[in-house]
């Protein structure tokens, strides 16, 4: 099974726990359980991200199992979720914990689909400013009819210009993709 899959079923498994909690009232009353669940996912994300030998400790097949959940717990059980760190101990015992973060941007997009959120990839040739982002994020809601999310990356390749995957869409206006385009009209 691929990783991008492995990621998927084990988000959708987390996803639909806290969609039952926040059905059953088991959830705090001022936000859903799959909210909580997903600004949890975020900050364990973010701590992960900044100190990456502690995802290699929660990795490493030489220290024995119960150390590393006992680490999850001390590092996460008094500021996140009882199912957040359940989550993370899950992907330790089945030794998927380097997916983790993929886990997290997967479950944040069936969190923000059942908003009627929609998330932009958008890759550009250069770092966007905040002004570009804000003008790209305002013509990609007015283009959708609802809230987006831009997360924005850059590559080189791309050469000019940027790419956007959005809801199953490319809208490519990447000077390379123009290139081609004349490239084929030229070899007609």
């Amino acid at each position: 099974m691929r990783m991008t899959e492995t990621s998927k079923e084990y988000a959708q498994a987390l996803f639909m726990l806290a969609q039952e909690e926040t059905l059953s009232g088991n959830a705090n009353h001022s936000e859903s359980m799959v909210k909580t669940i997903s600004d949890a996912l975020n900050t364990v994300s973010s701590i992960l991200k900044g100190n990456p030998e502690y995802m290699d400790l929660l990795a490493s097949p030489n220290i024995p199992m119960t150390e590393r959940l006992g680490a999850v717990d001390a590092a996460f059980s008094d500021c996140v979720t009882e199912y957040v760190v359940s989550f993370i101990k899950l992907l330790c015992e089945k030794g998927h914990i380097r997916i983790f973060h993929k886990c997290v941007s997967d479950y944040d997009d069936m969190y923000h689909s059942s908003e009627g959120i929609s998330t932009a990839k958008v890759i550009s040739a250069v770092p966007l400013t905040a002004k570009e982002k804000e003008a790209l994020q305002l013509q990609l809601e007015k283009y959708c009819g609802h809230t987006v999310i831009i997360k924005c990356s850059h590559n080189r390749a791309v050469l000019g210009g940027m790419i956007v995957h959005i809801d199953g869409k490319i809208l490519d206006g990447s000077l390379r993709r123009r290139l081609h385009d004349i490239k084929e009209v030229m070899n007609q």
